[in-house]
């Protein structure tokens, strides 16, 4: 593939994915917000230490995060039962509802996106799929 056409595709990459993240249940919540939110989601209750490591950045950072986070009622704090000194944090029910919502938002976007090409296209994509997952997972 040519040079161009590798910008091309990384262009295209980096744009769908800008707007799929645009589709979110609060505008209000910002980028690292919304990662943990989907870390926590995902993976369940962590540490700020995992959370700091698993969002590459430092814990003063993810603190912050955290607490906004926090503030806003979308995540708990608890003692972790084995160990007095080191808090969980989880998803609270507005946290959950939040990425419920989000994670709605975009497949519908998506489906409607999908739905508009024709069949061909679709294939193609069907196709490409697989590659692309394991360039996102190297």
């Amino acid at each position: 593939m040519p040079h161009d056409s590798n910008q091309q595709l990384r262009f295209a990459i980096q744009r769908l994915s800008r707007r799929i993240r645009t589709m979110q249940a609060d505008q209000e919540i910002t980028e690292a917000q919304r990662s943990v939110l989907f870390t926590l989601a995902n993976d369940g209750p962590q540490t700020l230490r995992s959370l700091s490591e698993h969002e590459n950045v430092t814990p003063p950072s993810m603190n912050r995060t955290v607490n906004a986070l926090a503030a806003s009622g979308l995540v708990t704090r608890e003692s972790v039962k084995d160990d007095a000194r080191k808090v969980a944090i989880d998803l609270s029910k507005a946290g959950h509802d939040f990425v419920e919502e989000t994670r709605r938002r975009r497949d519908a976007w998506f489906t409607q996106r999908l739905a508009a090409l024709t069949p061909e296209q679709r294939s193609i994509l069907d196709q490409a799929t697989p590659i692309l997952k394991e360039l996102s997972e190297q």
